[in-house]
């Protein structure tokens, strides 16, 4: 028994971790006591050096010292501020209106929304929790199909996992040791692409489905001109308009690839505002204007956070602020938005500051224990049998890949996404680099694949999220009268299947095109090395006098 711990030390312990978390204790105490015990435990077989534990003290200061984290709270708290002085609901309502008597119109505005949040908030509860109570009630009330509407709502808050500025993309960075803010440029393509395909499953079902997901009664649609049009030509030219002065403004400039698009679109914002603005002056003193009301609303709502999307992943693309820094200047933008909407307020902060520093301190829990963990398992020589395990899989790079995301897909059953990122990545993080898989690529498809992690029937946190917001009871709707039926648990559950589905087409989507991600790499040089000629002048050297011989 004896020789079979000791041959076996390293996959033993892997297997008590999974086994006590699955028996539902904590996840950064189950790390520190597994990695304590099985220590003990190792010193006794002469399996573990004692001296390993004397790194222990600098590895939870190396936690504490690390800047890397600092913007875990800076996010959390700018998105729990924008969630409660409610900009998801001035959104949801005012793209609603957008889309209007479009089939299906309601649940592509949940999805751009959504999107949206996800680029402003980062944090997975605010979006699911605020889009479930605003936009819940309102598809239910114009006769969309329970599935549908839940579906939509829950997959579309999980945006916020794999667009910038997420927080599991931070946490990933820094156990992978590799920059966040390329993790995020890395990340934020196929965080599009993912919504794009939530849209497309949207169509489908208004298409082959009509009443599973309707059109607004034209009695629903506000914002309408004096002629009784909805005023959609004013917004569009005001688009174009956007985007040429966006262009003409870059045209002469140097910068390209990346920072150009981001300029432009900043360019392109301010002028929207300005002419909004401007026109909103002239409707109030005149009486004139030459925007319609749905060009007026469409602008004053949407600038603010793409305004605050430039502030923070613009900065960290073209190189301005740090990812903390960023997070930072986030989080005062909230703010100043906050209190630009007079929705600020003392009991806002003191929510938003309790809620950021509780989360906070669950992370640092989790990843303290992590250390723990990681410290003992690597000094049982895990590292290296985890490494031999996964490089010695057949298909190379592919046959890696396979097995690591149906291994994590397996796990995201019963484990969250930090849970995930503080256990199985540094784990799979040396094998990947063995490999040559390019580590940023490699992060980016763990985190599509983690984002299933709260979609997975019956354990996905969205999921809970959502059925703590949904009717549990029959109710009367507030606008209408009508008697409207609850939303059960299953409804719930069935209406994420095909949300799970499309996350794990979008993984394989991922590995099929890794240029999705690579961009990140920015353009490469298009000179061959090999033509390169490097030619030295031919100089003419002076005599050299060394004078008269000396004698000793």
């Amino acid at each position: 028994m004896t020789a079979f711990l000791i041959a076996n030390m390293a996959p033993i312990m892997f297997a008590s971790l999974v086994i006590i978390l699955l028996l539902g204790y904590p996840a950064a105490f189950s790390l520190g006591a597994v990695g304590l015990i099985f220590a003990l435990v190792g010193i006794e077989l002469g399996e573990f050096r004692p001296d390993f534990l004397q790194a222990l003290p600098e590895r939870v200061y190396g936690v504490m010292n690390n800047d890397t984290l600092l913007a875990i709270p800076f996010f959390t708290f700018m998105g729990l501020v924008l969630e409660r002085s409610g900009m998801a609901e001035d959104l949801l309502d005012t793209i609603g209106q957008l889309f209007g008597t479009i089939r299906g119109g309601l649940a592509y505005a949940v999805i751009f929304v959504g999107a949206l949040l996800a680029a402003t908030t980062g944090v997975v509860a605010a979006s699911v929790i605020s889009m479930g109570l605003i936009s819940l009630p309102i598809m239910l009330r114009y006769g969309y199909d329970r599935r549908v509407a839940t579906g939509v709502i829950a997959a579309s808050g999980t945006l916020a996992q794999i667009i910038p500025p997420s927080l599991v993309l931070i946490v990933m960075a820094d156990q992978l040791g590799k920059s966040v803010g390329d993790m995020y440029e890395g990340a934020f393509i196929p965080g599009l692409v993912l919504a794009a395909l939530y849209a497309s499953y949207a169509f489908g079902v208004s298409m082959l489905f009509p009443k599973a997901a309707p059109g607004l009664p034209p009695e629903a649609i506000g914002f309408r001109e004096p002629d009784g049009s909805r005023g959609l030509m004013s917004l569009g030219v005001l688009f174009i308009a956007s985007c040429v002065f966006g262009w003409f403004m870059m045209r002469h400039s140097e910068t390209r690839g990346a920072d150009y698009v981001v300029l432009s679109m900043f360019n392109g914002i301010l002028f929207a505002f300005f002419v909004a603005v401007v026109n909103w002056l002239l409707h109030k003193f005149t009486g004139f204007r030459f925007l319609s009301a749905m060009a007026q609303q469409t602008t004053f709502v949407m600038v603010p956070p793409l305004f605050l999307i430039f502030l923070v992943l613009g900065t960290i693309f073209i190189g301005i602020a740090t990812p903390t820094e960023g997070g930072a200047m986030g989080a005062a933008g909230a703010l100043l938005l906050g209190a630009a909407k007079r929705r600020l307020s003392w009991d806002l902060i003191r929510q938003a500051t309790e809620s950021t520093a509780k989360l906070s301190a669950f992370v640092i829990f989790i990843l303290i224990g992590a250390r723990v963990f990681s410290l003992t398992f690597y000094g049982v020589n895990g590292h290296v049998w985890v490494e031999h395990l996964l490089t010695s899989l057949p298909g190379g790079q592919i046959g890696f890949l396979v097995f690591v995301n149906a291994l994590v897909f397996i796990l995201a059953f019963f484990l969250d996404f930090f849970e995930l990122a503080f256990i199985i990545i540094p784990l799979l993080g040396p094998a990947a680099e063995k490999l040559g898989i390019d580590l940023i690529w490699f992060g980016v498809i763990l985190g599509v694949n983690m984002q299933t992690s709260f979609m997975h029937p019956p354990f996905g946190f969205a999921l809970f999220y959502l059925r703590s917001v949904a009717p549990k009871e029959p109710y009367l709707d507030r606008v209408t009268g009508k008697r409207m039926d609850a939303v059960t648990t299953g409804q719930i559950y069935w209406g994420a299947v095909p949300f799970v589905i499309i996350q794990c087409i979008m993984v394989g989507l991922v590995i099929a095109f890794p240029a999705m991600v690579m961009h990140y790499k920015g353009v490469a040089s298009t000179i061959d090395p090999t033509t390169i000629k490097i030619e030295v002048p031919e100089i003419e050297m002076p005599p050299l006098d060394l004078g008269p011989p000396t004698k000793n």
